[in-house]
């Protein structure tokens, strides 16, 4: 069927540590509504993570192994596409840094947090049949999204590397597109804010400041659903406080990143990613590699 050409459903996260510095072209692309899709990936990151060297650890530097397992469904809200995913990564971590002048390692694996997200379409993104959307042809499209991450990932209040921050956090975003021929433009902006960790290493409480985040992508599509995204990324904001007591280490950075969809047939497809920090003030200088395998079908 001819009608499977045109849409694609892009599920991705990085690695369970690491909030708001992912890069995520077609985030708001319209789809056919009952439209249902399964998402099995596979995700390697190494490099630092902010937030741990003013309690004494210097120099961090992990190597994060993902699995990731996703769902993701499309429905009609008030004749407007809207979707629904969520995502459940399993990781394991080695990690090397000095603490305190010594060499100290750590090795841990287990679920990391849960993370749901609803996409609602604003403008130019309407709820459409499988038939319908075979005619359909992308514009400037708007759109909204909330994202709420559980935690419900591996955490050990002893230790001060875990998979899972252990808190709650809220991501509320928004985005625009352009398409014209065989391009398409977007730029989304979003923040995320956090609950603190009241049992975090030390007896500490500790608190984060909101991380604001901004993206571009530009995408091509080469045939089918054969399509390459370029993006960059900056994020900014997301200071600790150790109970009470600011850090000073604010994030100030940029990431770039390029996205491969490659059609296997009417419901497969697979998908490469890559990203890499080329601006970083604090702490997030890690590159991350991935694939993911793609699974759709309509009711």
């Amino acid at each position: 069927m001819k009608i499977f050409k045109k849409f694609s459903f892009v599920l991705f996260i990085f690695t369970t540590i690491l909030h708001s510095q992912t890069l995520e072209p077609k985030l708001y692309a319209n789809l056919p509504i009952g439209l249902n899709v399964l998402l099995v990936g596979y995700g390697h990151s190494e490099g630092a993570i902010p937030g741990n060297q003013t309690l004494g650890l210097e120099d961090p530097n992990l190597n994060i192994n993902s699995t990731i397992l996703a769902y993701g469904r499309t429905f009609n809200v008030l004749g407007h596409n809207t979707k629904l995913d969520v995502i459940v990564p399993y990781s394991t971590l080695h990690g090397t840094a000095q603490q305190y002048g010594n060499d100290v390692s750590r090795d841990v694996r287990g679920m990391g947090d849960t993370k749901a997200r609803l996409s609602f379409n604003l403008l130019g993104a309407p709820a459409l049949s499988i038939q319908e959307f075979a005619s359909y042809q992308p514009d400037t499209l708007v759109g909204v999204s909330l994202q709420v991450t559980i935690p419900t990932g591996q955490y050990d209040s002893s230790k001060l590397v875990n998979i899972s921050p252990h808190r709650w956090a809220l991501k509320p975003g928004i985005g625009i597109s352009k398409t014209i021929s065989d391009y398409t433009f977007e730029f989304s902006a979003d923040a995320e804010f956090y609950t603190s960790n009241d049992d975090f290493f030390g007896g500490i409480k500790r608190k984060q400041d909101p991380i604001y985040s901004t993206q571009v992508h530009v995408l091509y599509t080469f045939r089918r659903a054969m399509w390459l995204g370029i993006g960059a990324n900056y994020y900014w904001g997301g200071e600790f406080f150790n109970d009470g007591v600011g850090a000073d280490n604010k994030l100030r950075n940029t990431r770039i990143g390029a996205t491969l969809a490659l059609p296997i047939n009417k419901h497969h497809s697979i998908k490469l990613y890559g990203n890499s920090g080329i601006n970083t003030r604090y702490g997030t200088d890690f590159d991350a590699i991935g694939i993911a395998w793609q699974y759709s079908w309509a009711d």
